[in-house]
């Protein structure tokens, strides 16, 4: 099936003739050929997937995708690049981390352009449906805290009584936003091609670009606005958008505790970030502050990482701040990264909780989300979680500068790895490609971290997993 994703990207090196064709054409057949020796003498084989499965089988979803997805840089004529700068640039795709080994983007052909784009779309909608309708039966991700606090219909494993029906829903959800966002690009001046590839990515939360610049190549407030009203959809988790679909009203968003939690973050970190930037007079507006504080707070926060400008240069703690936001990321469920506002809000819950305990200790105290009670196992499961994910961070920091990064680098493409947010800070502000090829493995391996919540990736490295 991947394969076929291969033959659109010819079509269009046909459409526009930019002599690149062949390297896709010899993707798809090696592909091809590669899941027919799979599945052929597999094919009359039914026998259900064991627990443990799972989790091999979510894994491999990325790693042999991304291998194989890495194919078409690997073969092109022109440009073409190593085997780890390709897995790379494929994994960062997949993972809609954003984070680009290639430059002059400007200069390459178009369907190398949409390829990257379309490796993003379609690793945004494995993320959706992975963590709506199949992490949630294994136990894990961020839906199973969504879950247990939501009242009604939303504590069944799937959205609707079948995977399949659940998996066609959101697939529908997923492209209606694609069209929609795509036709707002369009009719706000983007050529056709730039509005496909940025429709892909901004619904994805990726970040890639057809252009250098990013988004700050069409210098329009109109289209960062739209790629900011887009972020912040896609940042919600698509459970909430299949009910306002459902049911025809926005009200799920309204009751969504996590959704307003969100955008009380997004709308504090927006009025600090401005105002810091109005006050140490960074642009020569007010305007212009406001306009680039917004879309680049929302763009961070959101994981998603484009650019427009750029935030890197802005003075005192600003860059770092922003950095650190990334780590919250959108809500469960939904294409952004980071380690999810649900999260965030439990542990803000459960700290608040301990220190009005040491003022009455023996009070009989519980955490609250929309109404219900959050039980001791999944606070214990956040906790272990956040341990975790900083221990990642700050190992994934250590490795980077033990093989010559300096700090600001190595933590900053920690951070924006391990987030899935793409730009970083010092060597890494516009791309990987200075870096060196263990650099690179090391950071593959943080996004795909990131992107499978930790847990997922980590239970394969126990003894246990592999135990009878």
């Amino acid at each position: 099936m991947f394969s076929v994703t291969h033959l659109t990207p010819l079509l269009v090196s046909l459409i526009y003739q930019d002599g690149n064709a062949f390297p896709f054409f010899l993707s798809f057949t090696v592909t091809l050929l590669t899941g027919l020796c799979l599945w052929v003498p597999n094919r009359k084989l039914r026998k259900d997937l064991r627990y443990r499965d799972g989790f091999l089988v979510v894994v491999l979803f990325w790693t042999v995708l991304a291998t194989f997805g890495a194919l078409p840089f690997i073969f092109a004529e022109n440009n073409a690049l190593s085997v780890t700068d390709a897995f790379f640039e494929s994994m960062s795709g997949l993972t809609t981390t954003g984070g680009t080994i290639l430059v002059n983007l400007d200069q390459l052909p178009e369907s190398t352009l949409y390829y990257r784009q379309q490796l993003q779309w379609l690793g945004g909608m494995g993320i959706v449906v992975l963590a709506v309708a199949i992490m949630p039966m294994l136990g894990i991700g961020g839906m199973q805290l969504y879950r247990a606090e939501t009242p009604g219909p939303m504590k069944d494993s799937k959205l609707t009584p079948r995977i399949t029906e659940s998996a066609k829903a959101l697939w529908y959800i997923y492209l209606g936003l694609t069209v929609a966002c795509m036709l707002a690009y369009w009719a706000a001046g983007m050529s056709l091609f730039d509005a496909v590839g940025h429709a892909f990515s901004t619904v994805a939360i990726g970040g890639f670009s057809t252009h250098d610049a990013s988004i700050g190549h069409f210098n329009s407030g109109l289209i960062e606005s739209i790629a900011i009203v887009f972020m912040l959809i896609a940042s919600a988790n698509f459970s909430l958008h299949f009910l306002a679909w459902r049911n025809k009203t926005i009200f799920p968003y309204a009751r969504d505790s996590e959704y307003r939690f969100f955008l009380l973050v997004v709308s504090v970190a927006c009025v600090v970030t401005v105002a810091l930037l109005i006050n140490q007079q960074v642009f020569p507006n007010s305007l212009e502050a406001i306009r680039s504080g917004l879309f680049h707070l929302v763009s961070v926060i959101t994981t998603t990482g484009f650019t427009a400008g750029g935030f890197s240069w802005w003075p005192g703690a600003l860059p770092v701040m922003l950095i650190l936001f990334s780590f919250m990321g959108g809500c469960a469920g939904s294409t952004a990264g980071g380690m999810k506002v649900m999260r965030i809000q439990i542990m803000y819950k459960q700290g608040r909780k301990e220190i009005v305990r040491l003022v009455h200790p023996n009070a009989v105290l519980s955490i609250k989300t929309g109404g219900q009670v959050i039980n001791d196992k999944v606070i214990n499961t956040v906790m272990a979680f956040f341990s975790m994910y900083m221990l990642s961070f700050a190992f994934t920091g250590f490795l980077l500068c033990l093989i010559g990064l300096d700090w600001i680098t190595a933590f900053s493409a920690a951070a924006a790895c391990l987030n899935n947010l793409g730009p970083g800070l010092g060597l890494v502000v516009d791309n990987y490609a200075q870096l060196s090829d263990a650099a690179k493995w090391i950071l593959s391996f943080a996004m795909l971290l990131g992107r499978l919540e930790l847990f997922t990736l980590l239970v394969l490295f126990t003894t246990t997993f592999w135990r009878d």
